[in-house]
């Protein structure tokens, strides 16, 4: 079998999708789970957006509730707004809504260096962690039963 390799170091989305969709289609046919929730469009969003009095975005939080998941994927709030209580808030928010969406677990990923500890705080607990990614910090991925 002949093929050529080539090294490309540059950023290349035509490629990136290519892969993309590769790999969507081999968890669809080796996977029902993967099969059901996009033929179904079974994922369901949750955006919690927090504005100051001009509408500003100040900060506020993105999620997915798939496969009886809460994803929180991002999570970020104004360094003036912090330490007041309002991202604890906007946690529970989201929470509640992903129970009511059928989320039974929540899980998300952190930086040792961002925001573990508040997340520990809260309830998630870490399970698995690579250390040294990067260089003097670890990465966490946690999960918190929601029942």
């Amino acid at each position: 079998m002949e093929h050529k390799i080539d090294i490309c170091l540059e950023k290349d989305n035509k490629f990136t999708d290519f892969l993309h969709q590769k790999i969507k289609d081999y968890n669809n046919k080796h996977s029902p789970h993967h099969r059901r929730i996009r033929e179904k469009e079974a994922i369901r969003p949750i955006n919690i957006i927090v504005s100051d009095n001009d509408n500003n975005w100040i900060g506020g939080l993105s999620a997915e509730v798939y496969w009886g998941w809460l994803e929180v994927d991002y999570f970020w709030i104004c360094e003036k707004h912090r330490g007041k209580g309002l991202g604890r808030r906007i946690l529970i928010e989201a929470e509640m809504v992903g129970k009511e969406k059928g989320a039974t677990k929540a899980l998300l990923t952190t930086f040792e260096f961002q925001a573990r500890s508040f997340y520990e705080m809260n309830g998630y607990q870490v399970a698995g962690e690579i250390e040294g990614y990067p260089p003097g910090s670890n990465y966490c991925m946690m999960v918190k039963s929601l029942l």
